[in-house]
């Protein structure tokens, strides 16, 4: 694909193109990092980025920058290529979409698939080798189900889904329209509900469902347990990293992101647009507001109001957090000045 015609397709999108100087207009087959790619690639910088050794060296084919002008200076030195985003990184998104198109399997029936007479499976849908769905279980049209994928009896599965190979929809699923389930991913397994008894641990039945609205990712190993009653719900348009627990009865607002190895414990409620960085624990029935953002390895063991940035465990305000940190380091010899100051005392 020439870069002129790649421009013509980012008109279409939501980066915002400014401006463009295709220059000499040369083909594009991929796109890399700016530092390794190579003349037939593109690349991208965001705005903030420093004049860098890596500009002034690169053998990029052309670039996607922002309006920053010492970038388009090198750049016009340099004679490469280049086109203006408002985004240049939403930008590079809609890119890769052009230039390394998604390879869809056709829309058939693996024979190896077992799909129970009772089950019903939309038009259009890709059903790959091994794949089990239970009866009553409905899956959309236009969906990709990929190789081990196990559906229970009972799920419904949106249009335009995806799940990928091994992942495991439990009885009573429910996914909206355009959600994607990674490999080995778990939704409506079992909560972990034990009544303790004087014979030993009782199991609580999980009755419950989980319910995946609109345009819900899920990443690889992650699971979302059921309830014993009433539901798990993930708000649309949240996006869910790797190995995340999701325990039962949580319920998840529309637009927030996970990081990997987050935990979520219980019955807590997360508001809308939520960020959690990599390792954040919530604790049981813990309420999150909107548009809260918790930072690497934070334990939110108390309710945290709108809007707050958060870091630490037990989770204080980010400002505080960093004040203490600072501090850490200088423990032992603050340690050492209050012994001496205590001995020094007088008695």
């Amino acid at each position: 694909m020439r870069f002129s015609s790649l421009l013509k397709a980012l008109q279409m999108g939501d980066a915002g193109l400014l401006w463009s100087n295709p220059g000499a207009d040369p083909p594009l087959t991929g796109a890399a990092s700016l530092e390794l790619a190579a003349a037939d690639q593109l690349s991208f910088l965001e705005k903030g980025n420093a004049l860098s050794s890596e500009l002034g060296q690169s053998c990029v084919g052309a670039l996607l920058l922002p309006d920053q002008q010492d970038l388009i200076d090198r750049a016009s030195q340099r004679e490469i290529p280049f086109a203006v985003f408002s985004d240049p990184r939403l930008a590079f998104a809609e890119a890769l979409d052009q230039l390394v198109p998604r390879r869809r399997p056709p829309a058939e029936i693996h024979p190896t698939a077992v799909i129970d007479e009772r089950a019903v499976v939309g038009a259009g849908t890709a059903i790959g080798p091994r794949v089990c769905i239970g009866a009553g279980s409905c899956v959309g049209a236009n969906c990709v189900v990929h190789p081990g994928v196990v559906i229970y009896d009972g799920v419904l599965v949106g249009d335009g889904c995806e799940l990928h190979a091994n992942a495991v929809l439990y009885p009573g699923s429910h996914l909206g329209r355009g959600c994607v389930v990674s490999a080995n991913a778990v939704v409506g397994s079992e909560g972990f509900g034990f009544v303790p008894t004087a014979k030993g641990w009782r199991k609580m039945p999980q009755t419950g469902r989980v319910v995946l609205e609109d345009q819900v990712e899920l990443g690889s190993g992650t699971t979302i347990d059921r309830p014993s009653v009433g539901e798990t719900r993930i708000g649309a348009g949240t996006k869910i990293d790797n190995l995340v627990q999701i325990g039962h009865g949580v319920s998840v607002g529309r637009g927030c992101a996970f990081a990997a190895q987050v935990g979520i414990a219980g019955g807590a409620q997360i508001g809308n647009g939520v960020i959690l960085a990599g390792q954040v624990g919530v604790a049981n029935r813990v309420v999150v507001g909107d548009r809260v953002i918790a930072s690497s390895k934070s334990g939110l063991t108390s309710n945290v109001a709108a809007g707050q940035v958060v870091s630490g465990f037990p989770a204080i305000p980010n400002r505080l957090w960093l004040r203490c940190a600072s501090t850490f380091s200088k423990l032992p010899e603050i340690t050492k000045t209050l012994r001496e100051l205590k001995r020094n005392a007088p008695q």
